[in-house]
This record gives structure tokens, C-alpha cells and sequence, in this order.
């Protein structure tokens, strides 16, 4: 009962976020810059995957050029459909450590204003932005390292029948809302001094919390547009989820 407690509390910090930006438009309008650069380039990569599937099936199953032709098509559309499927989850949990990169400098000012909003801003721990980018792009790398030693296991694991359309798709959007909440909670946590290693570990031990925040914000990120419009709430809820929960000031 305490984890389910916990797991619907972190729905509740990223719909406190959706509150935030509801009251302060100002903000949501200047968070929505960076998410809307990067959706373009996305949606772009995207379109060029889909219209190549074809090759890229045949490419993955040549294994499969001997079959009947229904047999054969049959799999390569499976196959196609799979690879569409990870280019999307992984589309998804990197967009927001590309847009978090791309608009550091926005999204570093609306966490701050977010948190003031509730009281005393934590500081003494601020970097300039020549050190903060690079810090940011390699913790974000480290992180797609992670998603990618758990996504690729599941990638093959969606070829088992049953399992590949039932379990896989829960555990993926698991891992990838764990990771999402791991790169939504950094400003906020930088801000308070603490490293990567401190960061992982202490959303590790608010596992269920962690889990709420990111599964949600990871199943609105799969429907095209809302990844835009829901950046700067979820910024704002990682930062609310920081500093009601996490690493209360």
C-alpha cells in the first residue's frame, strides 16, 4: 500500500507542475521554446525512419528471404513495427535530455522560479554555462547508457510471443519513466550540490515516487505534440517532486 502511495504521489508532483505553468503562462510560453526546436529536428528523424522501414526489416531478416512470401512479409512488418516501436521510446526519453540540454538556460530559470514560487532558493552550488553544458550532455549520456543496457534486452524480448506484446511494453515504459524522472529531477538537484551518482541513488530509494512522475510523463511524451506542451509542467513538477519530496530545503 505505501509503494502505491508513493507511485501516486509522483502522478500528483507532475500534475502540481501542470498547475504551476496553468498559473504562471509567462513561463509555460518560455519553456516551450527549446521543447519545440528539438521537436522539429524529432519529427524529422521520425518521418526519415518510417519511410525506410522497409529496408531496414529486410536488412534486419535476411534470414528470412527463403520463407513463403506471406510468411516473409508477415515478419518484416513485425519487424519493421518493432524497430519503429524503439526508435519512438527512444525518441521519447531523449527528447527531453536534448531539450533539457538545448534549453538549459530556460529550463535553469524556470526551475528556479518554480522554486522560489515556494519559499528559499537553494544556491552556492551554481556553475557557469561553459561548465554546466558539457556536465549536462555527458550525465545525459551516461543516462542513455543505462536506457539502452535495458531497452535493447527488451527490444529482442519483443519478438516472444505474448511476452513481447504484454510484459515488454510495461517494463519499457517503466525503465523509460525512471530515467525520464532521473533527467527531469538534475536542475533541481544540481542545485542542491549533488552529483550523479548521489542523484541515481536517492531516486533509487524513491523508487515508486520516481515511477509515478516518469511513466506518466513518459506515456503523454508518445502522443505527438504533447511533448512540447507538457515540458515545461514536467520541468516544474521535477522541481516541486525535488523539493517536497526528494531533498526538501
Amino acid at each position: 500500500m505505501g509503494h502505491f502511495r508513493s507511485f501516486t504521489d509522483g502522478i500528483g508532483f507532475f500534475l502540481q507542475g501542470v498547475r504551476w505553468v496553468a498559473r504562471n503562462p509567462r513561463w509555460w510560453l518560455f519553456g516551450l521554446i527549446p521543447a519545440l526546436i528539438v521537436f522539429v529536428l524529432y519529427a524529422v528523424a521520425l518521418y526519415f525512419l518510417g519511410t525506410n522501414l522497409g529496408g531496414l526489416a529486410e536488412w534486419a531478416t535476411p534470414f528470412a528471404s527463403g520463407w513463403g512470401e506471406a510468411a516473409r512479409k508477415t515478419l518484416r512488418a513485425l519487424v519493421g513495427l518493432l524497430i519503429f516501436g524503439t526508435g519512438l521510446v527512444l525518441s521519447v526519453v531523449t527528447f527531453t535530455a536534448v531539450t533539457l540540454i538545448v534549453g538549459e538556460p530556460f529550463y535553469e530559470k524556470l526551475s528556479e522560479k518554480v522554486e522560489a514560487s515556494y519559499g528559499e532558493v537553494p544556491s552556492g552550488h551554481e556553475l557557469p554555462l561553459w561548465k554546466s553544458i558539457p556536465r549536462s550532455v555527458k550525465d545525459s549520456l551516461i543516462t542513455l547508457g543505462y536506457v539502452l543496457l535495458f531497452t535493447i534486452p527488451l527490444f529482442f524480448l519483443g519478438f516472444v510471443p505474448v511476452i513481447g506484446q504484454t510484459v515488454v511494453p510495461v517494463l519499457g515504459a517503466l525503465v523509460s519513466g525512471f530515467f525520464l524522472t532521473v533527467e527531469l529531477t538534475t536542475l533541481a538537484m544540481e542545485r542542491r550540490g549533488m552529483a550523479r551518482k548521489n542523484r541515481f541513488a536517492l531516486l533509487r530509494r524513491n523508487k515508486a515516487s520516481a515511477l509515478g512522475f516518469g511513466v506518466l510523463v513518459f506515456l503523454l511524451f508518445l502522443v505527438p505534440l504533447v511533448a512540447v506542451v507538457a515540458m515545461p509542467a514536467a520541468v516544474a513538477g521535477g522541481a516541486i517532486m525535488v523539493r517536497a519530496k526528494l531533498a526538501p530545503v
